[in-house]
């Protein structure tokens, strides 16, 4: 009689990250803290175009306008696995990379890749698969994919670097925010909640998947088309840092109503259950200052604060396929009971 070998199990991906996604951004105030030592980005003496989105204004990608009517999109990101299927987190690295050029409004036009890969511990053909995952999703999106930069690392690392186009007049800025103006949200939240369950007990969550790598293409042609000048996309920061980031940088504040915010099927569940990354608190932490909380409870408080990995567009207008979840009003309002803040700060009022 034969005794066949047991199967040895496929390693789980998400065992080599230190976090999930987006989720393992650097918290933002620490990173404010350090591009601001930098000091001014913008002036060079010979520049090859004019800079009109940068380090200095904080918004999704780069964008330099190379002549009248061009201007170009630049924007990089990688992370470590979110699932353990190779080809999905793939797809979704590369949809979440594509992302920020859509969310100035701009068209990718040519991407590389950029692989860490720990040679020793994981094989080669699960790389392969990584990759694969990634092209589907470039040519999905008509953008070619030529190249790129791999290095031995000691955990997985994908993700791409994206070069677009955009017609200056037309881009979508985080600055452009308007007092009365509405704001949608175009993919729904919990991307964060079900990725850290996922990571823990190996479930695998098919909404979660397909959110991650529907592409944001079409919500952003339906604002530029609908004459919209501001959006962003709600990635590592939650909903409320990305929207803190916009109202800032916009000098407006903001009403969301907790009630119209979609969530993912499972979400909140996971929520309670206590699959809530320390992405998650951090990101709460900062913007508890400027944010009234008071009317919803812990657990939302924290899914609004929930990172995204290839999350949808935050959009100052109404655009189609998105769900209006508040409005901006005229900066400093609505005042927070007892606030002692100067009443021009920006502020979030989540009822």
């Amino acid at each position: 009689m034969t005794v066949q070998p047991a199967p040895v199990p496929a390693p789980r991906l998400t065992s080599f990250a230190p976090g999930s996604g987006c989720a393992c951004k650097i918290p933002p105030g620490e990173l404010e803290e350090v591009l601001a030592s930098l000091g001014p980005t913008h002036p060079l003496a010979n520049p090859p175009g004019r800079l009109l989105a940068g380090l200095d204004e904080a918004d999704d990608a780069a964008i330099v306008e190379i002549w009248p009517g061009t201007a170009l999109v630049l924007t990089t990101d990688f992370f470590a696995p979110v699932v353990d299927d190779p080809y999905d987190w793939g797809r979704i690295a590369a949809t979440n990379a594509l992302s920020d050029v859509y969310a100035v409004g701009g068209r990718p036009v040519f991407a590389v890749n950029l692989l860490g890969w720990p040679r020793a511990a994981l094989p080669m053909e699960l790389a392969a698969e990584v990759l694969r995952g990634g092209l589907d999703v470039t040519r999905a999106a008509d953008c070619f994919l030529a190249g790129g930069h791999s290095v031995d690392a000691a955990e997985p690392m994908y993700g791409l670097a994206v070069t677009g186009t955009v017609d200056p007049a037309r881009t979508l800025r985080i600055d452009a925010g308007r007092s009365g103006l509405p704001l949608s949200l175009t993919k729904p939240l919990g991307i964060g909640v079900l990725n850290t369950r996922h990571k823990q007990t190996g479930e695998v969550f098919a909404q979660a998947i397909d959110a991650m790598t529907t592409l944001n293409r079409d919500a952003a042609a339906s604002a530029v088309a609908a004459g919209v000048t501001c959006a962003t996309d709600v990635t590592g920061f939650g909903l409320l840092g990305h929207l803190f980031r916009l109202v800032r940088a916009s000098g407006v504040s903001a009403v969301i109503d907790s009630g119209a915010v979609p969530y993912l099927d499972g979400a909140r569940a996971s929520a309670e259950a206590g699959f809530v990354s320390g992405g998650a608190r951090r990101n709460l932490d900062w913007v508890r200052r400027h944010t009234d909380l008071a009317g919803v409870d812990d657990v939302t408080a924290l899914l609004l604060a929930d990172p995204q990995t290839s999350g949808g567009l935050l959009v100052a207008g109404e655009v189609d396929g998105g769900t209006v979840i508040g409005h901006l009003v005229p900066q400093g309002e609505p005042a927070h009971p007892g606030d002692d803040q100067e009443t021009s700060a920006p502020r979030i009022l989540v009822r």
